[in-house]
């Protein structure tokens, strides 16, 4: 697990964290923890299939145009030589 350390908190915030964390029945950390975790990784993340699929039915494809999208080239491009 990493270690953070937030300086200069002003102490209003601290003071809400702490009340915040008395609600919840947990330590401030705890509740800081919390805070994070439901920030950025929230339950309803859209995947990106999804996503690409949303943008397929806003763009109003055909079924033509999105069956090119499923056809792969038979052989994958090849690395860049540097040198």
């Amino acid at each position: 697990m990493a270690m953070l350390t937030v300086r200069n908190l002003p102490d209003e915030v601290h003071r809400a964290l702490r009340a915040r964390a008395s609600l919840h029945g947990r330590s401030t950390e705890a509740e800081v923890r919390a805070i994070l975790k439901e920030t950025v990784l929230p339950e309803k993340r859209v995947g990106l299939g999804a996503l690409l699929t949303e943008v397929g039915r806003r763009a109003a494809l055909t079924e033509e145009e999105a069956a090119r999208f499923a056809q792969r080239e038979p052989d994958p491009g090849r690395p860049v030589d540097l040198e």
